[in-house]
């Protein structure tokens, strides 16, 4: 399964992550995309139902049982959506590109976040997942494969 770019910008690995836990692969294997200026829709990046929508970040699931979670930047939480604008619903189904998020990383820079945006596999072995090098990708670009079990 290919689990595609939310959002352009460049892969930085998980790795470059200011959060432990991301960082640390304890949320799931992943990668991250640091997003370049303006305002951006983050998109869903495979096909199927998301599960949890917040102004922050997003969690959606395959037909196949496969779960994907995009998060937008880093202690955003916090913004409690301000400069968060959510496009999609809890339980509603949508195609890989389909607009779930719109917001703008410059935003976030300015309020002294980081705006890097981790994009990881839940509930799977990391053996199964690979992802590129530092590269420059569009929504919608091949992000990352998940191998069968």
């Amino acid at each position: 399964m290919i689990v595609k770019a939310p959002l352009a910008g460049t892969v930085v690995g998980l790795e470059a992550v200011p959060d432990v836990v991301f960082a640390g692969g304890m949320v799931g294997p992943g990668t991250a995309i640091e997003p370049g200026s303006g305002t951006a829709d983050a998109c869903a990046p495979v096909a199927g139902t998301l599960v949890k929508v917040h102004p922050h970040a997003f969690a959606m699931v395959t037909d196949d049982g496969l779960g994907v979670l995009v998060h937008l930047g880093v202690d955003t939480v916090g913004l409690r959506g301000e400069g968060f604008e959510v496009l999609r619903a809890e339980d509603e189904v949508v195609s890989p590109g389909d607009p779930v998020v719109r917001w703008s990383p410059d935003d976030v820079r300015a309020r002294g976040l980081s705006a890097v945006c981790p994009v990881v596999v839940l509930d799977v072995d990391p053996s199964r997942v690979s992802a590129p090098a530092a590269v420059e990708v569009a929504p919608g670009d091949p992000l990352l494969e998940v191998a069968p079990a």
